[in-house]
């Protein structure tokens, strides 16, 4: 079975990325050995514009993966920019893509909503990322749900290419973890860089306990009941606690007497707790530079080797070759 993430390095990881994605792919690396795992660079250019940003954000986005724990020798971990082959396929997806198809996805509607100025980079982003996942051949891409549609139109692509020029593509799943389905953000709605909702993975104690007390909830009193189903600060709560401290503290929320700033100080503990190790395997790879880009040029090159095929025959499925 073979697996397929992407990470965008637009900005710091956070637990959206982390729970939504990265933690799922790094699940899944240890029961395949044909795990690809890719920093989207090309992608991030839809939104940083700022030659310097974007290679900060790649190298930062290389340790902590590595940190979290990241086996480079089980998965192929590499920048997204360092396989061009994906571009010509992804013009060679691209003559098969309806435009009704691009013009439905969420995502696109959603960021233009914002006020991000409409590109054709940022329109066609569900074909470049249909090429990630179909240069590989991946059977599984872990993905949050906010996602999955892209996973469908790569899909829906996949498909119609199939159709028009014969059997050259797999057709991928989506992996989505039912608990994390949605990460929600310290506001409430998703967790995403684009809201400025995220809680860092990486930052130093007091910003993350800062952070954390900034996590939007409602006007209950301390002595009211609440409903730890509608909580956004228990839905977090629940990604770090084991499962008989979250029944402790449903209980207590179901029956009254607990500030909402008590159950914030506790999640920043766990949160802090929860990645120390990684913390400090990441010191550990910051003080050698070199280790990092080593391990995304190797990467690359044993991408490259089953993306080069993927290419090939579907060149020669079109009439390139």
């Amino acid at each position: 079975m073979r697996v397929l993430s992407g990470i965008q390095s637009s900005g710091k990881l956070h637990l959206g990325n982390y729970f939504g994605m990265l933690k799922p792919a790094l699940e899944m690396q240890a029961k395949s050995d044909e795990t690809y795992l890719f920093i989207a660079d090309y992608h991030a250019l839809t939104t940083v514009q700022d030659a310097s940003a974007l290679r900060a954000a790649i190298n930062e986005i290389a340790l902590d993966a590595l940190a979290l724990g990241l086996d480079h020798s089980r998965t192929a971990f590499y920048r997204q920019s360092d396989v061009p082959e994906v571009q010509e396929l992804a013009w060679l997806l691209s003559v098969v893509t309806p435009m009704g198809l691009l013009e439905r996805c969420h995502s696109y509607k959603d960021k233009i909503a914002r006020g991000i100025a409409p590109s054709h980079g940022l329109f066609a982003y569900p074909v470049l990322m249909a090429a990630d996942i179909l240069a590989v051949q991946a059977d599984i891409v872990p993905v949050g749900q906010d996602q999955k549609q892209h996973v469908e139109v790569t899909r829906d692509i996949a498909i119609k290419f199939n159709h028009q020029f014969g059997e050259t593509f797999k057709i991928p799943k989506p992996l989505i973890k039912k608990e994390v389905a949605v990460v929600p953000g310290i506001d409430g709605q998703k967790m995403s860089k684009s809201y400025d909702n995220t809680i860092k993975v990486f930052t130093s104690e007091d910003e993350l306990r800062k952070t954390v007390m900034r996590i939007v909830t409602d006007s209950k009193t301390v002595a009211d009941k609440k409903d730890p189903e509608k909580c956004n600060l228990f839905a977090l709560y629940k990604l770090f606690a084991p499962p008989d401290r979250c029944q402790q503290l449903d209980e207590r929320y179901r029956k009254g007497g607990l500030g909402y700033g008590e159950v914030k100080k506790e999640l920043a503990g766990l949160i802090w707790l929860f990645f120390a190790e990684a913390r400090a395997r990441r010191e550990k790879l910051r003080s050698d530079p070199a280790e990092a880009e080593r391990v995304l040029r190797q990467g690359a090159e044993r991408a490259r080797a089953v993306i080069r095929n993927t290419l090939q025959k579907a060149r020669k499925a079109v009439g390139l070759e």
